[in-house]
Formats: structure tokens, C-alpha cells, sequence
């Protein structure tokens, strides 16, 4: 009986033990979030800590309590989960901040958050979240601040958003809201944000009930389809700080009212269509630092009063503003940017510009100002940008600026400007860009020239420098365009020219350089014009020329040149061959010896067309002609024949419905061709296939000349006839595009399209041919082990060269917007080259930059994200882009990978930096001595896929930037024709 009892005594103890464990194991609010924990992805580990053996969940991560041990935060932002809203935190009574900002969260958010009823804090921004907007949002009455941006919203904002109590900041940029802004908004008096930025809103007004909102600091509305005037009410808006409705359509004068906003200290209201003269009362807004008011169209004088105030930054450029600049402006203390380019204004730059602030930019080009340019603009030793073109400015340069050092981009042409260029002005150290073009600059250029090691364009031409070309000039290894036709230059071309690997561009003409062209310009690769004409030069012109493989420009006319056509100039592919007027003899080589190079050998009474192998030289230039002539009357009545025949086989061909050897109906060249369409048609074999792609197959063709090209044979697609039945036709829309972009477009670093053919039911684009392939195959191949990291990081600055020309120098602008590695090809020497146009758009000036597209183009990974959900293109979408390939070239990985999860590979960079560091980051196949400098470049791609596209740098920043890398290197070295910094 004993025993039974102790055996009853320890069951009860241990079942009481156990009781007491239970009462110790995790709290009801933890049972909560392990719900929420089942309830989401979490690839990364963020939640691996919440475990249910705790008491409580107050030390888990992001998890905050106060001192009763209740939940008042769960902080989980960039945390890389995923799944639908977890509605179980609803459930905890306390709280009151919830952020799960920067992950995946997606499907919609349910109408029951309202049951959150504690909360004061929510930020689901930068998510996946999608549907609208919950109406019930607004009975969470304690809420003050609420940001739903970078997420796939769409709908109307409820007009019940009207009744939040203590609403503080409504944060919704960047998402799909349509409809109009609602005036109901206009009722939350607590609202001291208001940031609605970047959606497609209908068209519509201002709501005048917004100047209602007294408490309101911040009003952000860029892009959101806005017309019609802004409401005088808004100058009830006493306490607003930040106005922001630029890249709209607002029209009518710009309203007095402003004047009432005296806490303003930002203002922007460019890319609209305002009109009339900038209002009065400017004294009241004390506290305005920034003003942009560019891009209208605003007429009259600008104000004193404005001038007068401590501005910071103040832009007016391309309105039709006329008058005088007020010497006011120069007394701000603060005044780092400066822009009034595109006006009618006139007079001369205030005096004391830069004496009294460290001005930075200073852009007044396209005005009609003249006068001496101001002494004191560099006085703080700030200056960057010194912007004079098109105007009338005269006098000689300041020799204060010869002193500073920070000058980057320097344009000064087309004035009237004249003097000495003080010597240490040539040799500063930061300037990439040099125009002093068209002025009557005189003396010589300086040796102190090799101090401007970030130079890459220098543009003397039109002026009257005189002395020889200093041999300093070929320690400029940037110099990518060099321009100094039209003075009086005299001497022999320096060898040390030779040294110039990155140069594109040679003009020379029109001066008195004697001498012969130095010998070793094949060393010159990059070299696409070279314009030596009008100068007394003389010798043999060097057979080397012709194994330049980029030129298409060559002007070598009114010189003294002697001897033979070097049969090597048959190699190039030229767009303009001029050697007239000048002492040649000799037979021309039988590619030129046609009509279309009629002009381009005049002069040369020693020259002459040979068929047989004889030739009378000294029938002179009459018997040229009279050749020429002859052949051209044969050639004619050949093509004529020729023409009957085909037309004969076609109409023959076509009556007996033949299935095979359909001719071309269109053959169009864009450079000197080697090879005939029948070449390219008989070889497109599957042997011969070396890439598949969504749009066609590329095929190897090697031509009987012994050149290689590629050739894209476009798909053929269904498409229905008349009678609805189905057809075969081709990627009509693809082939225009590709033919009408790079047709006309010359450029080292974009890929050359020879010509273009249909031939039926097939269309053909041939282009050069690139060896090395794309960049993405090589990437993710065993033999990116090729790419060191000097390759790689000159890949990545021929890619942004390229895009810099479409987005800035082309006329019109194009965008790609299908900018990816696979679309970088790689020639020989993994010199890199933008290629497959297919998609590409112009930008039409009337849309100011920014169309939308009926369908996104582009390719998964790579596409920015307000174009997948806005459709609006931009040159912005594809630096986010270009952004990418920048990461991979940096990371080793590809844009999509399951390591990320449902995350892109900009967001696992983000999160992976701020987790572990950059050494979880990098490839680990590169050099580590190259770390540094790696890491520089990575920071650049951060930038270009910034979720804002304002954010993002243009494609010509990038190129100055990626360039500013490589001179900050110990300079530049040649390895196999290739160029890339020495660390």
C-alpha cells in the first residue's frame, strides 16, 4: 500500500512538473507570430531565431515589447521574405509600428488590416503587393504614418482615406493608382506629407481642397499627369517646405499666391506648361533655397526680388525669359548651381559671380549675353561646370581660372572670346570635356597639356592657334576626340600621337601641318574619322591605314601626298573617302574604281582606272574622266538588262508558282560591301547556326573574300489574312526597327549592321561579327575565367559609351530597352558593342523624353521596375539596366537566379551587403588586388538600379564616372590591342 501511494506521490509530482512547463512555454502573442512565421517564405533565415521554447517573443528578431512583455513593434524590413500579408499580427492588442518594408510580400492587402486598430506606424513599401487600396485603411484612427510606395496598387485612392484622424504622412509613389486625386484628401488637417508620386493618374486638376491642408510640409507629385493651373488656395499651405509637381502638364501663369508659402525652401515646378512672367512678392519666401522653374514657357524679366533670397540652386533654363541677369544673384552667400541656358537673355553675367558662394555649376549657353566672363566664378575653388556656349562673350579667359582645379566639363565655343589661353588652363587636371570651339583664340597650345589626364574630348577647331602640336598631347590616354580643324597650326603631327589608343576622332584639316603621317597608326584601333585635309602634308600615304578596323571616315584631299592608293584602304569599310587634289600617281585599286568614288580621287593628274593591267598615265585627269564615263555608260545599260531579266524570272516565277529561289525584293547597304546577298542566302545552313534567340537564329557566314559576318534570319510569324485565315509573315516590325536604328547610327562601341535583305517570306540582317560572342554566354560559361577584372571593368565602360551616344548624341535620342549582357557582343579583343535593336525607340521631343508603350520590351531581370507596371520609357529604364550588367560583371551571377528567391539580383546585392558585407558579394574568380576598385564600380550599379528613376545618373555621368575610375588608376596600359587600367 506504501509503494502505490510514493507511486501516486510521483506521477502527482510529475505531472505538476509539467504543468508548470506549459505555463512557462511561449505566450499567446508568440504563438501568433510563429503563426506568421509559417505563414511566410523565408529563404534567407531572417525568422530562424522564433523559436517556440521562449517565454516570450520580445527578444526575437524585430520584435520590440514594452514592459508589460506585449509586442508594440515587428521591424523586418529587407528580410527577403515572401507570401501574402500576414494578418495573425493584427492580433496583437499593442501594436503599434509594423514594417516589413524592401521584401515580397504580394498578393492583395485584406480589407480586415483595419483589425490593427493599435497601429501608428505601417510601412509595406517596396513589396509585390497588388489590387486596391483597402478603403478600411482609414479606420485605423491612431495611424500617423503610412507608406504603401514601390508596390503594384492600382484603382482610385478611396475617397474614405478623407476620414483618417491623425494621418501624418500618406507616402504612395510608384505605384498603378488611376483615376484622379481625390479632393477628399484635402480633409486630413494632421497631414504634414502628402507624396503621390509616379503613378498614372487620369488627367485631371488640382483639387482646390488640398490648400486646405495648413499642416502640410512636403507635397511631391512629379509624373502624375497633372493639368490645368495650380489653385490660389495653395497659398494657404503656410507651413509647406517641399512643392514638387514637376514632369506634368500644368498650364496658366505660375499664381501669386506663392508668395504666401514663406516656410518654402524647395520649389519645383519644371517640365510643365506654364506661361506669362514669374509673379512678384518673391521677399516674402526667406527660406527658399531651391527654385526650378525650367522647361516652360515663362516670359518677361527675371525678378530681382528672387534674386535677392539665399537661393541654393536656382534653374529657369528653356523658357523665354529676356532682360538682364540681376547682379543680385551674385551676392547670395549660398548659390552652388546656376542655369538660365535656353533664354532670351541679354547683357552680361553679374561680375561678382562665384565671389561670394562656392558656386558649382554655371550653365548659360543659348542666350545672346556677352561681355567679359567673370573673374571670381572659380573664387572658392568649387567650380565644375562652366557652360558659355552660343552666346557673344568676348575678352580673354580669366587667368584665375587656370587655377582651378575642379573643373570638369569646361564649354566656351561659338562667342567671341580671344587672347591666350593662360597655359596652365590646358593642363587641368579634371576636365574631361574642352570646347573652346569657334572663338579667335590665339598662341599656341600649351606642354603643360599633360596635366589633363581626364581629358576626353578636346574641340579647338575654328580659332588661330598657331606652334606645332606638342608631343604632351599623346600622354592624354582618355582622349577620345580630338578636333582642331580651322587654325593655323604648323609642324609636323607628333608620333607621340600614336600613344592615343582610346582616340575615335582625328581632325586636323585646314590648317599648315607638314611632313608624312607618322608611321605605326595601325596602333590607333579605335580610330573611326581621320581628317587631315587642307594642310601641306606629304610622302606616301601608309599602307597601315588600311588595317585600322573601325574607320569609315577618311579626308586626306589638299595635301602633297605622292605615290600609289595603298591597295590596303580596300579593307575598310568607309563612309567618305576623299584623297583629291593632291600629287598621287599610279593605278586607283579596282574596289574604288567605280562611280561612287568618283569624287573622291580629283586632282591626281597621275592617277588613272585600269581594267587590263596597262595604263596610259599620262593621259591625265581628261582621260580619268573620259574612262569613267565610258565604264559608267556600260555599267548603266548592264544594270538595265540585268533589271529586265530579274523582272521577266519574277513574273515567270510567280505564274508557275514555284516553291523555290525566291529572289530579293530588297537589298540596302550601309557600308562598302565585299560580298553579294547571294552569298549570304546560300550559306544560311543549321550548320552555320551559332546563337538562338526569341526573334530568329544568327548564323556564321564566312564569304568568299574570307571575311566573316553574322546574319540574324528573322522568325517567320503567324499572322491572318483578310479572311481571317492564317498566314506566314515576318517579324516585320523587329526588322524596320533594327534597319531604321542601326542603319544610321556610327559608332565604335555599338555593333555595325553591313546590310539588310528580303529575300519573300524571309528577312535577313547582316552584321559584323563578333568572335568572342555575347557577354552573358561568357559570363556564365567555363570561360569567364577570360574576363579578369581589367577586361571586365573595359567592357563595362565600352557598354556605357555606347548607350551614352544613343541616349545623348544620337539625333533623335533612342532607347534600347533591352539593354542585357546577352546583348553586349564582344569583338576580338573583348572590346564590348551594343547590339539587337529590335525594340528600340526614338524619343520624340513632343513627349519630352517619356512615351508609353502598348506592351513592356525587355528582358526578365533586367527591366526597371516603374517600367513593368507604368509602361513608361525613358532613357532611365535602361540605365537600371545597364545597372544590372554592372552587378553581374561585378557578382559573376545572372539577373534571376533561385538563390534569390523571388527577388532580382539588385535587391540580393542590397541585402547581402547590409547582411554580410561586400566579400559575400563579389565573384570570388577575380583578383582580390583589384578590390578597391571593384567595389567603386559596384557602387555605380547601386546607382543606376536605384527604385527611383530620379535617382538614377544619366549614361553620360556613368561614362565620366566609369572614366574617372580609370585615371584614377596609375594610368592606362595596352595588352594585346586591348586598353584597361594598370592598378
Amino acid at each position: 500500500m506504501q509503494v502505490k501511494v510514493s507511486a501516486l506521490l510521483l506521477i502527482f509530482y510529475t505531472f505538476t512538473l509539467h504543468s508548470n512547463h506549459i505555463s512557462l512555454a511561449l505566450n499567446q502573442e508568440g504563438v501568433y507570430l510563429q503563426k506568421v512565421k509559417l505563414s511566410l517564405s523565408d529563404p534567407a533565415g531572417f525568422l530562424s531565431g522564433w523559436s517556440d521554447r521562449d517565454a516570450t517573443p520580445c527578444n526575437w528578431t524585430g520584435i520590440t515589447c514594452n514592459h508589460d512583455n506585449s509586442v508594440v513593434s515587428v521591424a523586418l524590413p529587407s528580410a527577403s521574405l515572401s507570401g501574402p500579408f500576414p494578418i495573425f499580427l493584427c492580433r496583437l492588442p499593442s501594436l503599434s509600428t509594423l514594417s516589413l518594408s524592401s521584401n515580397s510580400i504580394n498578393s492583395s492587402l485584406p480589407l480586415s488590416i483595419s483589425s490593427c486598430r493599435n497601429l501608428s506606424y505601417l510601412d509595406l513599401s517596396q513589396n509585390l503587393l497588388v489590387g486596391p487600396l483597402p478603403s478600411t485603411l482609414s479606420d485605423l484612427h491612431f495611424l500617423r504614418y503610412l507608406n504603401l510606395e514601390g508596390n503594384n496598387f492600382s484603382g482610385e485612392i478611396p475617397a474614405s482615406f478623407g476620414n483618417f484622424r491623425q494621418l501624418e504622412s500618406l507616402l504612395l509613389t510608384e505605384n498603378l493608382l488611376n483615376g484622379t486625386i481625390p479632393a477628399a484628401l484635402g480633409n486630413i488637417r494632421s497631414l504634414k506629407s502628402l507624396v503621390l508620386a509616379y503613378n498614372p493618374f487620369t488627367p485631371g486638376q488640382l483639387a482646390p481642397e488640398l490648400g486646405n491642408l495648413t499642416n502640410l510640409e512636403e507635397l511631391w507629385l512629379t509624373e502624375c499627369h497633372l493639368v490645368g493651373p495650380i489653385p490660389e488656395s495653395f497659398g494657404g499651405l503656410i507651413r509647406l517646405k517641399n512643392l514638387d509637381v514637376s514632369n506634368n502638364g500644368l498650364t496658366g501663369p505660375i499664381p501669386s499666391q506663392i508668395s504666401h508659402l514663406k516656410s518654402i525652401v524647395q520649389m519645383e515646378l519644371y517640365n510643365n506648361s506654364f506661361s506669362g512672367t514669374l509673379p512678384a512678392g518673391w521677399f516674402n519666401l526667406t527660406e527658399l533655397r531651391r527654385f526650378d522653374a525650367s522647361m516652360n514657357g515663362l516670359t518677361g524679366m527675371i525678378p530681382h526680388e528672387l534674386c535677392e533670397l539665399p537661393l541654393e540652386s536656382l534653374n529657369l533654363y528653356e523658357n523665354q525669359l529676356e532682360g538682364l541677369i540681376p547682379e543680385s544673384i551674385a551676392k547670395s552667400p549660398n548659390l552652388y548651381e546656376l542655369k538660365l541656358f535656353g533664354n532670351r537673355l541679354t547683357g552680361s553675367l553679374p561680375s561678382e559671380l562665384g565671389k561670394n558662394s562656392a558656386l558649382q555649376t554655371l550653365d548659360v549657353s543659348d542666350c545672346t549675353l556677352s561681355g567679359r566672363i567673370p573673374e571670381f566664378l572659380c573664387q572658392s575653388g568649387a567650380l565644375q561646370e562652366l557652360v558659355l556656349l552660343n552666346n557673344a562673350f568676348s575678352g580673354p579667359i580669366p587667368a584665375n581660372l587656370a587655377k582651378c582645379q575642379t573643373l570638369r566639363r569646361v564649354r566656351l565655343s561659338s562667342n567671341r572670346l580671344y587672347g591666350e589661353v593662360p597655359e596652365e588652363f590646358w593642363g587641368l587636371p579634371q576636365v574631361y570635356l574642352l570646347d573652346l570651339y569657334g572663338n579667335a583664340f590665339s598662341g599656341n597650345i600649351s606642354h603643360l597639356i599633360y596635366g589633363a589626364r581626364n581629358l576626353s574630348t578636346l574641340k579647338i577647331s575654328k580659332n588661330k592657334f598657331s606652334g606645332s602640336i606638342p608631343s604632351e598631347v599623346g600622354s592624354l590616354h582618355t582622349l577620345v576626340e580630338f578636333w582642331a580643324d580651322g587654325n593655323e597650326l604648323s609642324g609636323e603631327i607628333p608620333t607621340a600621337i600614336l600613344n592615343l589608343w582610346q582616340l575615335e576622332i582625328l581632325d586636323l584639316s585646314n590648317n599648315d601641318l607638314s611632313g608624312g603621317i607618322p608611321m605605326g597608326i595601325q596602333s590607333m584601333k579605335q580610330l573611326n574619322e581621320l581628317n587631315l585635309a587642307n594642310n601641306r602634308l606629304s610622302g606616301h600615304i601608309p599602307d597601315e591605314i588600311g588595317n585600322l578596323p573601325v574607320l569609315n571616315y577618311l579626308d586626306l584631299s589638299q595635301n602633297n601626298f605622292s605615290g600609289g592608293v595603298p591597295l590596303s584602304l580596300q579593307n575598310l569599310k568607309l563612309n567618305k573617302l576623299n584623297l583629291s587634289s593632291n600629287m598621287l600617281t599610279g593605278d586607283i585599286p579596282p574596289l574604288f574604281a567605280n562611280a561612287v568614288y568618283r569624287d573622291s580621287f580629283l586632282g591626281n593628274s597621275g592617277l588613272c582606272v585600269s581594267d587590263s593591267g596597262s595604263c596610259n598615265r599620262g593621259a591625265g585627269k581628261r582621260s580619268l574622266v573620259f574612262s569613267w564615263v565610258l565604264k559608267s555608260v556600260f555599267v548603266i545599260a548592264g544594270i538595265v538588262f540585268l533589271v529586265g531579266v530579274v523582272w521577266f524570272l519574277l513574273k515567270y516565277k510567280r505564274l508557275k508558282k514555284m516553291k523555290k529561289g525566291v529572289a530579293i525584293t530588297k537589298w540596302t547597304s550601309f557600308h562598302k560591301l565585299g560580298f553579294s546577298e547571294f552569298e549570304i542566302s546560300d550559306c544560311l545552313k543549321e550548320a552555320n547556326v551559332i546563337g538562338k534567340g526569341a526573334s530568329g537564329k544568327v548564323y556564321k557566314v564566312v564569304i568568299s573574300n574570307g571575311e566573316t559576318v553574322a546574319v540574324k534570319k528573322l522568325h517567320e510569324r503567324p499572322k491572318k489574312d483578310e479572311n481571317n485565315f492564317m498566314s506566314v509573315d515576318s517579324d516585320t516590325g523587329e526588322y524596320e526597327v533594327e534597319v531604321e536604328t542601326l542603319g544610321k547610327i556610327r559608332h565604335k562601341n555599338i555593333v555595325r549592321l553591313w546590310c539588310c535583305c528580303n529575300t519573300g517570306n524571309r528577312k535577313l540582317l547582316v552584321y559584323e561579327y563578333m568572335p568572342n560572342g555575347s557577354l552573358g554566354d561568357l559570363l556564365q560559361s567555363n570561360k569567364s575565367k577570360l574576363l579578369d577584372w581589367p577586361t571586365r571593368f573595359k567592357i563595362a565602360l565600352d557598354a556605357a559609351e555606347g548607350l551614352s551616344y544613343l541616349h545623348h548624341d544620337s539625333v533623335p535620342p533612342i532607347v534600347h530597352r533591352d539593354v542585357k549582357s546577352n546583348n553586349i557582343l564582344l569583338d576580338e579583343d573583348f572590346g564590348a558593342k551594343i547590339s539587337d535593336f529590335g525594340v528600340a525607340k526614338v524619343v520624340k521631343a513632343v513627349n519630352k523624353g517619356i512615351e508609353s508603350m502598348s506592351v513592356i520590351a525587355g528582358s526578365c531581370g533586367y527591366i526597371a521596375p516603374e517600367y513593368a507596371y507604368t509602361l513608361r520609357v525613358n532613357e532611365k529604364s535602361d540605365i537600371y539596366s545597364f545597372g544590372i550588367v554592372i552587378l553581374e560583371l561585378v557578382t559573376g551571377k545572372s539577373p534571376i537566379d533561385p538563390e534569390f528567391g523571388e527577388k532580382g539580383l539588385a535587391t540580393w546585392v542590397c541585402t547581402t551587403l547590409d547582411r554580410k558585407g561586400v566579400d559575400h558579394v563579389l565573384d570570388p574568380e577575380l583578383e582580390s588586388t583589384f578590390k578597391e576598385h571593384i567595389c567603386k564600380v559596384l557602387d555605380i550599379g547601386l546607382l543606376c538600379t536605384s527604385s527611383l528613376p530620379i535617382n538614377r545618373p544619366s549614361m553620360r555621368r556613368v561614362v565620366n564616372m566609369l572614366q574617372e575610375l580609370s585615371v584614377t588608376m596609375p594610368g592606362l596600359q595596352e595588352k594585346d590591342g586591348k586598353i584597361f587600367p594598370s592598378l
